[in-house]
């Protein structure tokens, strides 16, 4: 039979193993890139749209998909409902505004300035801007 100490032991074990289930999945999410933008602020100006942008929209869905965008990200055009990152729908935010969320990252959404090409990344600014 246990004693009341390694009773207790046991306890602690298994609330560290459960913390530490909860931390891995937190890191999991972060490290799929999903998550907000900042401080959420979407109301700068737009100089430049998707129809003037170097970026392919069509090219750009496929990015969009491939990069696991939608896990986090709630989007219609793309046929996604994440919720961790912004709603895109609600968002609608600018050409430019894209390309430096996804180049440089933000909040919790990381940089993907080393995993997809300035092509891909103007791509899917001209598909979430345009859409």
């Amino acid at each position: 039979m246990f004693t009341q100490s390694s009773h207790a032991g046991r306890k602690r074990l298994m609330r560290r193993a459960s913390a530490l289930a909860v931390l891995a999945a937190v890191l999991a999410i972060a490290v799929a890139g999903c998550g907000g933008g900042g401080d959420g602020d979407t109301t700068e100006a737009s100089t430049t749209t998707s129809a003037t942008g170097s970026g392919d929209a069509a090219a750009g869905k496929e990015v969009f998909a491939s990069a696991g965008c939608g896990g986090c990200h709630t989007f219609s055009a793309a046929g996604s409902s994440g919720s961790v990152g912004p709603n895109l729908d609600d968002a609608s935010p600018s050409y430019d505004h894209v390309v430096t969320q996804v180049t440089e990252g933000g909040g919790a959404m990381p940089s993907f300035k080393g995993e997809l090409t300035e092509q891909q990344i103007q791509d899917v600014a001209a598909f979430v801007s345009g859409s």
